[in-house]
């Protein structure tokens, strides 16, 4: 059987080595529009713009915070991995180029088939298969009797397969291995326990509580010596108790999700039939049918093939494709399949492939960054700097009101007095006070804000699954939020990919029904027969019981031979009379393919493809009587306007023709470069597919539209049958313009220059008969025109459109290993609805995290003004040490966990998609911000300042009331937190609750938080230095809280600018730095600091 030809296949690259050699020729570019040191690329950031931001971020736990971003140095060792094992198969390849023939005898050249032994399971050893697969070893192949020969030794069969027989499998799987790598043990919680624990802020509080506490029971004794040191000991504990098991359960979820990426379905024959197997329960001996863009799944050897072309570059590092064939017949795992069919018998798995150990060293996951985390690392930065100067600020003000003696006890008393104080009271006083500077550092720096995307993204990753979507990059989900355009395909993906032939065009006549032939000739449906039957890609599968034929191949083909099996078609007979003898596999740029057969009458070339193309190289037709006939132009007409009104009720037309061909005009010696005749063809036959669009289709679209995503199909098929599906699916509106730009085809588009084709681009709804050249040319243009582009395929030619767009949605069930490589998320069930599905969870994602940034930036704020205020003027601080810690606990991980799973809502489609641009933080989100913290700093330093008397503790002592007082402060402002959290979840919406009682855990957070800050307030007053609150109190503070939700509803009246808060100050003193920033959030923490100081003076002439 000769290997045919077919126009060079189109050279594969993982998505790395493509975007390693775009880095150069964008390097420029992207230096110009990402000037922000925490503003990264979406796709393929170099490793130079990952080092500037880390280099630029404040952190105060590497560990955590680079937890979920890409290591580096590990990337770099396993390049190094990877040179090694590519070396190698480099050095097979040239041993095999230049391996001398020798004839040896078997038993002492392969000593590994021990016929002595043949009676045990398997004659040959793993060892010496192993150096077979290894040194790919012609030679030695040859004299165990070649593929057959192999496929003897390993007991299966070149036709059927092994036997699908568990306990076989299972012996084949002990005995050659499975095909599955090592992976590296996952981290248990103690390992976040101890990488919590490395937070720099965290561990001086540990310092300090030992401190306090070895002077503290020095000084005070054991009983209650140990209550200031403990309770700060007990706070930080419970800080890393949380953090440690949120970590962990998000290191579980993207676990999973990672095994869900690797776990590739493959077909496999097995008793004779195929089905789809998971890439992992391969075993040694199955039979593997391969297709293009097929990713090889084990080592193998090939059994047949036509003009099957590997593209070795995963192993190798060279992106030649190389040709398989009887002489070059050993298939490498983890190679791509760049063109035509076969298949192969697998003789090597998991850790015995080349693959396998190249797997084995790189299992690990290493991590991504995605913009938005960047971003927050950017915000936090910042925070945390403007955190720092005031917490620094506090300590010396402090520390200096302290040891000058303008610092007294609750009770009236000055703390230290110079000279009489002893050394270890007046160095406790002063730990007391590091640790509250410390802590406003461990409120001021919201290390939890990144990870805070990490947690939205497992929340989403996992919920998105669920919707049939499997997201491959992190960074795509956060993309998808600004889409504004799709480019979907139209078979599979806005159809059911479900088709049946519902009209043919046969022998000058029109078949009714479809498959009734009655009326034509033996000769000319023995020609129409063995067309289906040979050229095609599908097999059928007769059961030994007689039941229904059960067919393979894509929808297409399956579609064509049942038509075929209906009309008489005996499909094994027909391929036994005939045989192949080349092959010009189906190309999707000339939208056609053919075989050439051998029978008793000779030499057959039959081609078939899409219906005009075909129709136009055919001079003569075949009439009923199996006379063939000269194609008139009337005839010519005739058959063209056939396929007009096949495509006008959005059929799929696919055409049949044929020609004799001379046998001794078939090449000798060079087969595989013949080039089959493509002209002067004679036509069988048109069919007209039928793919239904899917239910639903036609309101995702609509839904797209209000969200303000455009949906453009681009398709391979007939430009009439793609507008007559556009009108069914609403892409098309069929009162608006549907001719030239907004429908086009694919040549046009093509041949148009480059800027007239940036000026179509954004007319152009439907692209019929596109290649997928035309695919990539539209996605760029619609780039140029600054369009975030989100792109369908399926197609290994797909690929370079998938990896130029934003992002690449490859299909589960249609697409190839190599579409699905390239892109960025899997749609798992092929469907549009899911790609809108996709979409909505994107802008969740954004607004998840607006929705945190929102709640923590107040309670960060509130909590900042408040103990600086008091501080400055008083010496003494309203919320502890203990007690901020706890405040952290609710903002940072709680409140991420509370707000950033929020499933996404109807509402989020109602608005126009996210800008690329747009700042973290809106107008809206401002406003909303600007009216609770100045509510909760005004009403708590209120209370500070004049607390003992609004709240009638004038009859008490001066100590208890001074308590209580603080109590009662720490209590309101947790509870303003509380409300403010439901406040948090709809910034836009006036209407805070709706949903929230499906949100089961941001109902059950809000419930332990209050539940502990009862417990807290009641019963653990030594460790937070709070005393017990009556009913009064209690009513008072959740009341204050209460009025966070009218004041939010009444806030959202307040009108914003529609230019961002940010641009005001930025031609003064905001404009970009080195280190990325602004000023924005050091100009917030001045006004508050400014107003409050004013306050205070206020406060003061009340009192008097």
């Amino acid at each position: 059987m000769a290997q045919g030809t077919s126009p060079p296949p189109p050279e594969i690259r993982s998505p790395d080595e493509r975007g390693g050699a775009e880095d150069g020729a964008e390097a420029e570019v992207e230096e110009e529009v990402f000037d922000d040191a925490f503003d990264i690329p979406h796709k393929n950031a170099p490793h130079d713009r990952l080092r500037r931001w880390r280099q630029a971020a404040l952190v105060l736990n590497a560990s955590r915070r680079f937890r979920y971003t890409l290591d580096l140095k590990k990337e770099e060792e396993k390049e190094i991995i990877r040179r090694k094992i590519r070396s190698h198969a480099q050095v097979i390849r040239a041993a095999f180029l230049f391996k001398e023939a020798g004839q040896k005898d078997i038993r002492e050249a392969y000593s590994g088939i021990n016929l002595a032994t043949a009676s045990r399971s398997f004659p040959i050893e793993l060892e010496k298969l192993t150096t077979l697969n290894r040194e790919h070893d012609s030679v030695l192949l040859q004299e165990v009797g070649g593929v057959k020969g192999l496929s003897d030794l390993l007991k299966s069969n070149l036709d059927k397969g092994v036997t699908t027989n568990e306990d076989e499998l299972l012996q084949r799987r002990n005995i050659y291995g499975a095909n599955t790598y090592p992976r590296k043990k996952r981290k248990n919680i103690l390992r976040f326990v101890f990488e919590a624990c490395q937070d720099l802020t965290l561990a001086i509080l540990m310092v300090a509580a030992a401190i306090s506490l070895t002077l503290g029971m020095t000084t005070e004794g054991p009983d209650e010596g140990w209550y200031d040191g403990g309770s700060i000991f007990l706070a930080v504990f419970l800080v890393i108790l949380v953090t440690a098991i949120s970590d962990y359960r998000q290191s579980l979820q993207f676990r999973h999700l990672n095994e869900e990426k690797q776990n590739i379905q493959v077909e496999v024959v097995r008793g004779g039939k195929r089905s789809a197997a998971s890439i992992f329960d391969l075993v040694v001996g199955d039979v593997v049918p391969l297709n293009i863009g097929d990713q090889v799944p084990a080592d193998g050897v090939l059994i047949s093939g036509h003009s099957l072309a590997i593209d070795e570059s995963s192993m190798t590092g060279e992106s030649k494709i190389v040709h398989k064939d009887q002489k070059a017949p050993f298939l490498m795992s983890g190679c791509k399949v760049a063109d035509g069919y076969g298949s192969m018998l697998v003789t090597g798995v998991g850790t015995n492939t080349e693959w396998g150990q190249l797997m084995a060293n790189l299992s690990e996951d290493n991590g991504e960054e995605t913009p938005l985390q960047v971003r927050l690392n950017g915000v936090a930065t910042f925070i945390g700097l403007v955190g720092l100067s005031v917490a620094g600020a506090v300590l010396v003000v402090l520390w200096i009101r302290y040891f000058t003696g303008h610092t007294q006890n609750p009770d009236g008393t000055t703390q230290f007095i110079a000279g009489t104080t002893g050394v270890k009271k007046g160095f406790m006083g002063a730990i007391r006070i590091l640790t509250i500077a410390v802590t406003i550092v461990v409120v001021a720096v919201p290390e939890g804000l990144p990870l805070a995307v990490t947690l939205t993204l497992a929340y989403s990753m996992k919920k998105m699954m669920r919707d049939k979507a499997l997201v491959r990059r992190l960074s795509s989900c956060e993309t998808m939020g600004s889409a504004t355009t799709i480019c979907s395909d139209k078979t599979g993906t806005l159809t059911l990919n479900k088709m049946t032939v519902v009209e043919a065009y046969f022998a000058g006549i029109k078949l009714d029904p479809c498959d009734d032939i009655s009326h034509i000739s033996d000769n000319s449906s023995a020609l129409i027969v063995e067309g289906i039957a040979q050229n095609t890609t599908g097999t059928v599968f007769l059961p030994e019981d007689g039941g229904e034929a059960e067919l393979t191949g894509s929808p297409t083909e399956k579609a064509i031979l049942s038509w075929g099996l209906k009309i008489g078609m005996d499909f094994h007979g027909m391929r036994s009379k005939s045989s192949v003898i080349h092959v010009f596999p189906f190309n999707s740029e000339k939208k056609r393919g053919a075989v050439a057969v051998q029978s008793d009458e000779g030499v057959h070339v039959h081609w078939k493809g899409a219906a005009e193309i075909v129709l136009s190289s055919c001079n003569s037709w075949l009439s009923v009587d199996g006379s063939v006939q000269p194609m008139s132009a009337e005839k010519h007409d005739e058959y063209k306007k056939s396929i007009e009104n096949m495509a006008a009720n959005s059929l799929r037309c696919v055409a049949f023709a044929y020609c004799d061909y001379d046998t001794e005009m078939i090449p000798k010696e060079d087969i595989t470069n013949w080039k089959l005749p493509e002209d002067d063809l004679t036509l069988l036959g048109i069919v007209g597919i039928k793919d239904p669009c899917r239910p639903g289709v036609r309101d995702a679209v609509r839904l797209c539209t209000t969200a303000g995503v455009k949906v453009r199909m681009v398709t391979g098929d007939n430009i009439e049958t793609a507008k007559a599906i556009a009108l069914e699916c609403g892409i098309l509106d069929a009162n608006g313009l549907i001719s030239e730009p907004v429908v086009i085809e694919g040549k046009v588009f093509r041949e148009m220059s480059e800027s007239a084709r940036v000026d179509a681009a954004d007319k152009i709804i439907v692209m019929g008969r596109s290649s997928p050249n035309d695919k990539l040319l539209l996605v760029q243009a619609l780039k140029r025109r600054d369009h975030v582009v989100a792109v369908t395929g399926d197609g290994t030619n797909d690929a370079p459109a998938l990896h130029e767009a934003d992002i690449g949605l490859s299909m589960g069930i249609s697409g190839t290993e190599v579409a699905k490589e390239s892109s960025d998320i899997i749609i798992l069930d092929d469907d549009f609805t899911s790609v809108v599905k996709v979409v909505r969870w994107g802008r969740s994602v954004y607004a998840n995290i607006q929705k945190f940034i929102q709640f923590q930036l107040t309670v960060n704020v509130a909590a900042l003004v408040i103990n600086v205020v008091a501080a400055v003027s008083s010496g003494d601080v309203p919320l502890n040490a203990v007690e901020l810690l706890w405040v952290n606990l609710i903002m940072d991980t709680l409140g991420a966990l509370a707000l950033a799973t929020e499933p996404p809502t109807d509402n989020l489609m109602k608005r126009t998609p996210v800008g690329r641009r747009e700042p973290l933080v809106t107008n809206i989100m401002w406003r909303n911000l600007f009216v609770q913290a100045l509510y909760q700093v005004a009403i708590l330093l209120i209370f500070d300042f004049a607390g003992v008397r609004i709240l009638r503790l004038q009859n008490e002592s001066r100590d208890k009331a001074e308590r209580m007082k603080n109590t009662f402060i720490f209590n309101t402002f947790v509870f303003c937190q509380v409300f403010n959290e439901f406040n948090a979840r709809k910034p836009e919406e006036r209407n805070v609750f709706k949903g929230v009682t499906k949100n089961h855990l941001f109902m059950g957070i809000i419930g332990i938080t209050t539940v502990f800050q009862v417990l807290i307030i009641q019963f653990l007053g030594k460790f937070f230095k709070t005393v017990r609150l009556d009913w009064r109190l209690w009513l008072v503070s959740v009341a204050i809280g209460i009025i966070s939700w009218p004041l939010a509803y009444l806030g959202k009246f307040i009108p914003v600018p529609v230019r961002p808060l940010q641009d005001y100050f930025k031609p003064r003193c905001c404009r970009k730095t080195r280190r990325g920033g602004n000023k924005l959030p050091i100009l917030l923490y001045a006004f508050f600091l400014y107003g409050f100081f004013n306050l205070k003076r206020l406060m003061h002439s009340i009192d008097r």
